[in-house]
Protein backbone atom coordinates (compact mmCIF):
# COMPACT_ATOMS: atom_id res chain seq x y z
CA UNK A 1 0.00 0.00 0.00
CA UNK A 2 1.53 3.71 -0.87
CA UNK A 3 -0.65 5.71 0.58
CA UNK A 4 0.52 6.47 4.54
CA UNK A 5 -2.44 7.79 5.73
CA UNK A 6 -4.33 4.70 5.00
CA UNK A 7 -1.98 2.34 7.19
CA UNK A 8 -3.01 1.16 10.21
CA UNK A 9 -2.62 3.97 13.09
CA UNK A 10 -2.11 6.90 10.79
CA UNK A 11 -4.82 9.47 10.94
CA UNK A 12 -6.12 10.34 7.74
CA UNK A 13 -9.23 12.25 7.67
CA UNK A 14 -10.76 15.28 9.50
CA UNK A 15 -14.45 16.35 9.43
CA UNK A 16 -16.90 18.59 10.58
CA UNK A 17 -20.24 18.43 11.76
CA UNK A 18 -22.02 21.70 12.45
CA UNK A 19 -25.42 23.01 12.64
CA UNK A 20 -24.61 25.45 10.25
CA UNK A 21 -23.10 23.82 6.89
CA UNK A 22 -23.31 26.91 4.59
CA UNK A 23 -21.67 29.43 7.84
CA UNK A 24 -18.93 26.81 8.03
CA UNK A 25 -18.75 26.64 4.05
CA UNK A 26 -18.07 30.59 4.25
CA UNK A 27 -16.10 30.03 6.76
CA UNK A 28 -13.50 27.52 5.96
CA UNK A 29 -13.52 28.59 1.91
CA UNK A 30 -12.60 32.24 3.02
CA UNK A 31 -10.36 31.36 5.71
CA UNK A 32 -7.82 28.64 3.69
CA UNK A 33 -9.21 28.91 -0.19
CA UNK A 34 -11.02 25.37 0.05
CA UNK A 35 -12.69 24.53 -2.98
CA UNK A 36 -16.42 23.16 -1.61
CA UNK A 37 -18.19 20.61 -3.66
CA UNK A 38 -21.21 19.32 -2.65
CA UNK A 39 -22.04 15.55 -3.15
CA UNK A 40 -25.03 13.42 -2.99
CA UNK A 41 -25.23 10.33 -0.43
CA UNK A 42 -27.31 8.31 0.19
CA UNK A 43 -28.87 9.71 3.39
CA UNK A 44 -27.50 13.20 3.95
CA UNK A 45 -25.58 16.09 2.25
CA UNK A 46 -21.70 16.24 2.30
CA UNK A 47 -19.49 18.98 1.43
CA UNK A 48 -15.66 17.53 0.05
CA UNK A 49 -13.31 20.50 0.99
CA UNK A 50 -10.33 20.55 -1.55
CA UNK A 51 -7.25 22.49 -1.49
CA UNK A 52 -4.82 22.22 -5.05
CA UNK A 53 -7.60 19.93 -6.30
CA UNK A 54 -7.25 17.39 -3.75
CA UNK A 55 -9.38 16.38 -0.93
CA UNK A 56 -8.49 17.36 2.61
CA UNK A 57 -11.54 17.58 4.78
CA UNK A 58 -15.64 17.18 5.28
CA UNK A 59 -18.27 19.18 6.21
CA UNK A 60 -21.51 18.43 7.10
CA UNK A 61 -24.69 18.71 9.11
CA UNK A 62 -25.11 17.17 12.62
CA UNK A 63 -26.95 14.17 12.58
CA UNK A 64 -29.88 13.52 14.84
CA UNK A 65 -28.40 10.64 16.67
CA UNK A 66 -25.81 12.90 17.95
CA UNK A 67 -27.96 15.07 19.85
CA UNK A 68 -27.24 18.53 21.78
CA UNK A 69 -23.54 18.07 20.70
CA UNK A 70 -21.28 21.41 19.88
CA UNK A 71 -20.08 21.55 16.37
CA UNK A 72 -16.77 19.77 16.14
CA UNK A 73 -14.00 18.85 13.92
CA UNK A 74 -13.39 15.00 14.39
CA UNK A 75 -10.46 13.21 13.27
CA UNK A 76 -10.69 9.52 12.17
CA UNK A 77 -7.54 6.93 12.51
CA UNK A 78 -7.19 4.09 10.18
CA UNK A 79 -6.93 0.83 11.20
CA UNK A 80 -6.86 -2.72 9.41
CA UNK A 81 -10.21 -4.07 10.87
CA UNK A 82 -12.70 -1.22 12.45
CA UNK A 83 -14.67 -4.45 14.77
CA UNK A 84 -11.37 -5.63 16.08
CA UNK A 85 -10.33 -2.27 17.20
CA UNK A 86 -13.65 -1.33 18.49
CA UNK A 87 -13.27 -4.53 20.75
CA UNK A 88 -9.29 -3.57 21.63
CA UNK A 89 -10.40 -0.07 22.87
CA UNK A 90 -12.89 -1.64 25.10
CA UNK A 91 -10.41 -4.06 26.52
CA UNK A 92 -8.24 -1.27 27.00
CA UNK A 93 -10.83 0.56 29.13
CA UNK A 94 -12.58 2.76 26.95
CA UNK A 95 -15.60 2.92 25.11
CA UNK A 96 -17.64 2.52 21.65
CA UNK A 97 -19.90 5.42 21.45
CA UNK A 98 -20.92 4.24 18.03
CA UNK A 99 -21.03 0.96 16.93
CA UNK A 100 -19.66 0.07 13.25
CA UNK A 101 -21.11 0.53 10.43
CA UNK A 102 -20.80 1.34 6.30
CA UNK A 103 -19.78 4.72 5.01
CA UNK A 104 -21.18 3.33 1.07
CA UNK A 105 -18.16 3.47 -1.36
CA UNK A 106 -15.65 4.68 1.48
CA UNK A 107 -15.48 1.80 4.21
CA UNK A 108 -16.49 0.86 7.66
CA UNK A 109 -16.25 3.25 10.54
CA UNK A 110 -17.29 3.52 14.46
CA UNK A 111 -16.64 6.14 17.28
CA UNK A 112 -14.78 5.14 20.26
CA UNK A 113 -14.05 7.27 23.58
CA UNK A 114 -10.69 6.88 25.12
CA UNK A 115 -10.88 5.85 29.28
CA UNK A 116 -10.58 9.58 29.91
CA UNK A 117 -13.79 10.53 27.58
CA UNK A 118 -11.69 12.05 24.06
CA UNK A 119 -13.47 10.76 21.21
CA UNK A 120 -12.21 9.30 18.21
CA UNK A 121 -13.40 7.87 14.97
CA UNK A 122 -11.75 5.01 13.47
CA UNK A 123 -11.80 3.93 9.97
CA UNK A 124 -11.06 1.14 7.55
CA UNK A 125 -11.45 2.20 4.01
CA UNK A 126 -12.27 -0.09 1.25
CA UNK A 127 -9.29 0.09 -0.71
CA UNK A 128 -7.30 -1.49 1.87
CA UNK A 129 -8.86 -4.01 2.86
CA UNK A 130 -7.50 -5.88 0.15
CA UNK A 131 -4.00 -4.54 0.89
Amino acid sequence: MSNVLKQHGAFSWNELMTTDVNGAKDFYGKMFGWVLEDMATNDMGYTMAKKDGKEVAGIMATPPEAGNMPPMWGAYVTVDDVEASAKQAEDLGGKIMLAPQDIPDVGRFCVISDPQGATLMLITYIDTISC
